[in-house]
């Protein structure tokens, strides 16, 4: 079993940077402002040949249960809880302060196996800094530079002991006992939207846990997490991101990195799942939101969230498919669910909703049927001609799927209008039961065999 190491210290103290070092890339958001990281984060940490999963963490800070700072400790504490090692993290620049002396006695009292590491430590106040740390009582400190690299040979060693017996590489770990298959990737879905709209509270109901930050305030999250979650059988990889307001009131560094994250998410997901407020559905941010997964080319489904707040949700239900028809005509038929991460409603459904875009995201047309359906609807509703000379298309294939691509070869490309295309598409739509997903038709020149040909005689 590949152990979990939990980085933990207080706010700025480098815990983020040292986690994308070990990671092997920029997962986590690092900025000079302290408090930055609020939800766990976790990782494939690998250093030489350990590896392990790795934890990063909110600073820790003493506050009241109930505010932010104290949920962002709430949520520190159970990752120390699940850890089995524990990387506890100084500034050593900076030296000792009261609150990394409180916060070591609750590394202690844990009882779980602890690194001190003293960060920052390059230069003269860096030594003097990591000298301190022995007063914390963690044993011996591990003097290194997160964001210069250096001491990690140190901290290779410090962690060996951990990760003893779980020292193979990762060709090794790849392998599979005989007679044994690896099991499917996971679908990967984003969950996005407008800040407030509910989608931490939504990925922890489908946990049944409080695994990330949530509350009244706006813009908590900032990191996109990654949580996977088992459902009736299936594996899904959930990716909770920050709420994305219009570009133009971003104005704070750390929010333009986090609307950054939440962009990557989108396009390395199967199926994104839009959440919009109930209350106040389908404005101007929602539906750029869902324009740009349809650009992206992921699978889309609408979350209608806070359902239950909704007193004439019963008149309204009706109307959610007509509504969403109209808004996003590019993507007809895209699955709606109405729920409530609050009370759980709708859950089974959006789950069966995501199971059923992957789905259809990945659909390939029978070429017979394709090719039969192509004819008939080209005699239907011919092109139209074009400078008094009609076009002429030859056939159509599909190339890929994820999302469902076709290639239409044709003479005089450039001169197809974008009507007949959109005609085209709709029609592919609704004859081949494609809903909601992206579809992207290429027009390609068929090549003139006579072209280059000398005439004779």
């Amino acid at each position: 079993m590949i152990p979990k190491v939990v980085i933990v210290g207080r706010p700025n103290v480098g815990k983020s940077t040292l986690f994308n070092r070990l990671v092997g890339r920029r997962m986590a958001l690092v900025d000079d402002q302290p408090g930055v990281t609020r939800d766990r984060r976790e990782g494939h940490g690998k250093l030489g040949n350990l590896n392990f999963t790795l934890v990063d963490t909110a600073g820790l800070e003493e506050a009241a249960p109930q505010s932010l700072a104290g949920r962002m400790l709430a949520q520190t504490k159970a990752a120390i809880a699940d850890a089995d090692a524990i990387l506890f993290v100084i500034d050593a620049r900076a030296g000792l302060l009261p609150a990394d002396r409180g916060f070591a006695d609750l590394v202690r009292k844990s009882g779980k196996r602890a690194i001190l590491i003293a960060n920052k430590s390059e230069g003269k106040a860096g030594e003097a800094g990591a000298l301190e740390a022995y007063a914390l009582g963690l044993g011996e400190p591990v003097a290194i530079s997160a964001e210069h690299g250096e001491g990690l040979a140190d901290l290779y060693d410090a962690l060996q002991s951990v990760c003893d017996g779980l020292q193979s590489s990762e060709e090794a770990d790849d392998r599979e006992p005989d007679g044994e298959t690896r099991p499917a990737r996971p679908i990967r879905v984003a969950v996005v939207g407008r800040p407030n709209a509910g989608k931490s509270t939504l990925v922890n109901r489908l946990l049944g846990e409080e695994r990330l930050l949530t509350g009244p305030e706006a813009g908590i999250t900032r990191d996109t997490i990654s949580v996977p979650l088992t459902w009736q059988g299936h594996h899904f990889l959930f990716h909770d991101t920050a709420g994305m307001r219009r570009k133009s009131r971003i104005e704070e560094k750390v929010e333009k990195l986090a609307v950054s994250d939440a962009l990557e998410a989108i396009r390395f997901a199967d199926v994104v799942i839009v959440l919009m407020d109930a209350a106040h559905p389908f404005e101007e941010q929602d539906l750029r939101i869902a324009d740009l997964v349809e650009r992206e080319g992921r699978g889309l489904v609408i979350g209608m969230n806070k359902w239950d707040l909704k007193g004439d949700a019963r008149g309204s239900a009706g109307k959610l498919r007509g509504e969403v028809d109209h808004w996003l005509p590019q993507m007809k038929g895209v699955p709606i669910v109405a729920l409530s991460g609050q009370t759980g409603e709708g859950i089974d459904r959006l789950m069966r909703a995501v199971l059923d875009a992957h789905a259809v995201w990945n659909k390939r047309v029978p070429t017979a049927g394709l090719n039969r359906w192509f004819e008939e609807t080209i005699a239907a509703h011919p092109p139209p001609a074009v400078s008094g000379r009609r076009l002429k298309l030859n056939y159509i294939t599909q190339t890929k799927a994820r999302p469902p691509s076709f290639v239409i070869f044709c003479t005089r490309a450039d001169a197809v209008p974008e009507a007949y295309l959109r005609y085209l598409t709709n029609a592919l739509r609704e004859s081949f039961d494609l809903p909601g997903t992206p579809i992207r038709i290429t027009l390609r020149e068929k090549k003139n065999p006579y072209a280059g040909r000398k005439r004779r005689g």
